[in-house]
């Protein structure tokens, strides 16, 4: 499935933090959000690793965006929030990968593959600023 809840929960908080002037803590962002704190802050971990946001520390801590907004594309808060490439069909993009090993003789796979591509790069020029 392309967009799961880790998805979702990440566009979510990501678009919080974008519109605030202070850093977002996960205490905030999960009353705010109505998203369980654990998974949430799993979440942010993963948004922390790839960059895509800052974590403050102390009193007034919080995460914040590590760049413009119009600069994060929603692919990269997915596959940050996923931890892999979204997928829409469990084809590969390359034939050689194909799951069921049967690429050369599949019908569909240049069809899905082709979808594939056109949903990663709508994703790829769809900024958290335009859906904000």
């Amino acid at each position: 499935m392309l967009l799961t809840k880790k998805s979702e929960y990440a566009l979510l908080s990501l678009i919080s933090i974008a519109k605030s002037n202070e850093p977002k803590n996960v205490d905030e962002l999960s009353r705010e959000l109505n998203i369980s704190k654990s998974f949430l802050a799993k979440i942010m971990q993963n948004l922390a690793k790839q960059n895509l946001v800052i974590s403050h520390r102390g009193v007034n801590g919080g995460f914040a965006l590590n760049k413009s907004w119009e600069n994060i594309t929603i692919l990269e808060i997915v596959v940050a929030a996923e931890e892999k490439t979204p997928s829409v069909f469990e084809c590969s993009p390359s034939a050689d990968n194909c799951p069921n090993q049967v690429a050369m003789l599949c019908t569909i796979w240049p069809l899905l593959n082709n979808l594939q591509l056109k949903i990663n790069d709508f994703l790829e020029k769809l900024t958290l600023k335009d859906i904000a």
